[in-house]
């Protein structure tokens, strides 16, 4: 139900309860209302983690909006929006705090609930930062497969700028572990998906990371 409706469902639920006396529009207001504030929550704390990476400065609103989606979502039975603000409750702790370890359980249930409800999005969200996490952790084979399956969910899905994304992260990757040649590669890959799709961040990502792989 698109939010507008569930404002107008949550109206019609008040004076239900108000006017007509029906005490059990009450919890289904509840429901009304959390449908409500779920993706509100979600998009606020999602410009809050745009503003971090663009200046760096933290804002600890954005964890409180991501586990307060993901508590609502769950509380909805919404499995998608559930594996979608525990992925961003990860994200958090790993790229805001730098804390992978302490984020990495969230990764993990965040793609087990998308992958059981086939959503292929988030879980190629999940397993790019699973991916980062096994990295750190100098799990370079495991990395590799997860930053590599990131890629080819995104891919499956039509998520050109994801697609271009991941193929950075993997040429990142391969420069680290000591494969230059498919590093380049990757970024030749990328920068031909993301000009085709008008991805210019991601086109600015390429360039930097050219400066840093070339000798």
């Amino acid at each position: 139900m698109p939010g507008q409706d569930w404002i107008e469902r949550a109206g019609e639920l008040f004076e239900a309860a108000m006017f007509g006396g029906d005490t059990s529009a009450l919890d289904r207001s509840d429901d009304a209302l959390d449908a409500i504030e779920a993706p509100l929550a979600m998009a606020r704390g999602k410009v809050l983690h745009v503003r971090f990476l663009n200046d760096r400065e933290e804002n600890g609103q954005e964890l409180v909006l991501f586990e307060r989606a993901a508590e609502l979502y769950q509380r909805l039975g919404d499995v998608s929006g559930e594996a979608d603000a525990l992925f961003w409750v990860g994200c958090w702790h790993q790229v805001v705090k730098g804390d992978g370890a302490t984020g990495r359980p969230y990764f993990d249930r965040s793609y087990t609930l998308a992958k059981s409800v086939g959503d292929r999005m988030t879980m190629s969200y999940a397993v790019r930062h699973l991916g980062f996490a096994d990295k750190d952790a100098g799990r370079f084979h495991q990395a590799r497969e997860r930053l590599t399956e990131s890629v080819t969910l995104r891919r499956e899905i039509g998520f050109r700028p994801g697609e271009a994304a991941g193929l950075v992260a993997l040429a990142y990757f391969s420069a680290e572990t000591g494969d230059r040649s498919a590093a380049l590669d990757h970024l030749d890959e990328a920068e031909s998906v993301a000009e085709a799709c008008g991805a210019k961040a991601v086109l600015g990502w390429i360039e930097h990371a050219r400066t840093l792989i070339r000798p």
